[in-house]
């Protein structure tokens, strides 16, 4: 199958700050590819490494065929991007945003209108479209910005967190709409920090941390890596020696790996739950530490990221400050 993002080695630096370091992997044309990892670990960057806003520190890149450093122009006109903010002009109306944006991508007046006419459709906003956009609600605006990045029928699609912040059934609509978009051949990056976006939309889905992806595969192929199932073991108390204690001494149980998630608390992924517990409360006795709660599932996207990285993906997010800060080294 055609590969239609290549990305081989990228890196950016920013002073001391490595943000995207040496990443590799492609994108087949069709697919939607996510891109997940907490607030701060390069996924942005990434975009905009490939989307031409920045210049890779090292590293090389190609999209749609192009190369990202010596064929921007090209790159710019086979792409559409939904930034994380919220780009258009809010005293403007829906049709006047996107008549706006479709003259600054050159696409003819008479073509255009007829575009803006079938792209308002597709987004549900028809009955909107005259009205200013500072009436539309966070929902709204996000899917007038997605048919703002499809005016000029990019061949890739771009989505840096498209349902971040929204309520449930706007994001549940805009997962529609990326699920029409890929039936319509349109190839879509995406990057996330929810485990279940990644799940429902994703072929395959990278996990970077830190600005380095620590693995890759389709959600099943991740998920499976762990085993069958997931035990939750949370102790009477919130002891750090005693979660050590306990995965210490549950590292030499059969069929179990263990990783402590917090004080008080261990996973251990397994493949059959019902014969590792009963060994979990024999270690738990012979340890003389008390078992406050046990639960187990199958896994997911947030218990592979928990066993690559010894910390759970939430705990990760980057506090309002810290990305003001971050942003002001990137600017810097």
């Amino acid at each position: 199958m055609e590969e239609v993002i290549v990305a081989e080695g990228l890196t950016k630096v920013f002073g001391s700050l490595k943000a995207v370091d040496e990443v590799s992997f492609t994108v087949r044309r069709g697919e939607i590819f996510g891109f997940l990892g907490p607030n701060g670990a390069g996924k942005t960057t990434t975009i905009n490494l490939l989307t031409t806003l920045m210049k890779p520190t090292s590293g090389r890149g190609l999209v749609a065929g192009y190369d990202i450093q010596r064929e921007p122009q090209k790159v710019r006109e086979k792409i559409g991007v939904l930034f994380q903010d919220i780009t258009l002009d809010r005293e403007l109306t829906g049709w006047e945003n996107l008549w706006v944006h479709g003259l600054i991508h050159g696409i003819p007046r008479r073509l255009l209108r007829e575009r803006i006419r079938e792209l308002l459709a597709f987004v549900e906003l028809e009955e909107w479209a005259s009205h200013q956009v500072k009436r539309f609600s966070g929902g709204m605006q996000r899917r007038l910005q997605i048919a703002a990045a499809l005016l000029h029928r990019p061949e890739v699609l771009f989505l840096d967190e498209p349902t971040l912040g929204l309520d449930p059934q706007s994001r549940n609509r805009i997962w529609d709409y990326i699920l029409e978009l890929r039936r319509e051949g349109v190839t879509i990056f995406l990057t996330t920090h929810y485990m279940d976006e990644a799940e429902r939309l994703c072929h395959r889905t990278a996990i970077i941390d830190h600005g380095r992806i620590i693995a890759l595969g389709t959600p099943e192929e991740l998920e499976k890596s762990l085993g069958s199932e997931m035990v939750y073991v949370k102790l009477a108390s919130n002891s750090l020696q005693d979660a050590a204690r306990m995965a210490e001494g549950l590292k030499n149980v059969e069929g179990c790996r263990v990783q402590m998630v917090k004080p008080g608390e261990i996973s251990v992924s397994t493949i059959k739950a019902s014969e590792a517990i009963p060994r979990i409360f024999e270690k738990a006795e012979g340890l003389a530490v008390k078992i406050r709660e046990v639960t187990y599932h199958k896994p997911t996207l947030e218990d592979v990221f928990l066993h690559l990285t010894g910390r759970k993906l939430r705990d990760e997010e980057v506090s309002g400050m810290e990305a003001i800060r971050i942003r002001h080294r990137w600017w810097r």
